[in-house]
């Protein structure tokens, strides 16, 4: 069995903001962890949204740094934003998947979207929780989003969120 490679060059040298506020319309504010081209200032680029509640401090940085780190060396800016009220974000997180959650998206997006360093294009991406939110989000059509990619979510959350069924 061939030894596993880790790949540490990436075509883009990658700066990392631990932690930049993303302002909402009702005066929260979202904490983000960033990953952009070391040059995305001087040449803009699209931007990946991860975003979900589970801490970006916490037990997912593991998973995140390389996961993010590798979309911006290859010319990302990616952007793990906590919900509100869950990690560093202002506010009180009430349920899953409740409007507000969206609308946060919606400013959040839009906010990306204005930031020097991106071109004005979005995408989203997530597993589960962070799947659910981008079906979601995408429903409302933003101007800047342009993809999303999901796991392990549905968009129909009365037969297929967490359900457990026989035929």
């Amino acid at each position: 069995m061939p030894a596993l490679r880790i790949v540490r060059d990436f075509p883009r040298r990658v700066r990392v903001i631990e932690n930049l506020w993303i302002p909402m319309a009702d005066g929260c504010r979202l904490a983000a962890r960033v990953w952009l081209p070391a040059d995305a200032e001087a040449d803009p680029v699209p931007a990946l949204l991860e975003y979900m509640p589970y801490r970006k401090r916490d037990f997912t940085r593991p998973r995140d740094e390389p996961l993010h780190h590798y979309m911006a060396g290859h010319g990302y800016a990616s952007i793990r934003l906590d919900l509100r009220g869950s990690g560093e974000s202002d506010g009180v997180l009430l349920d899953e998947y409740l409007e507000r959650e969206q609308l946060d998206a919606l400013d959040a997006i839009a906010w990306i979207a204005d930031q020097p360093w991106c071109d004005g294009n979005v995408g989203m991406f997530g597993i589960s929780w962070g799947g659910f939110n981008a079906l979601q989000v995408a429903a409302w059509r933003p101007p800047a989003l342009k993809a999303i990619v999901t796991l392990c979510s549905t968009d129909d959350r009365y037969a297929d969120d967490g359900v457990s069924r026989t035929h």
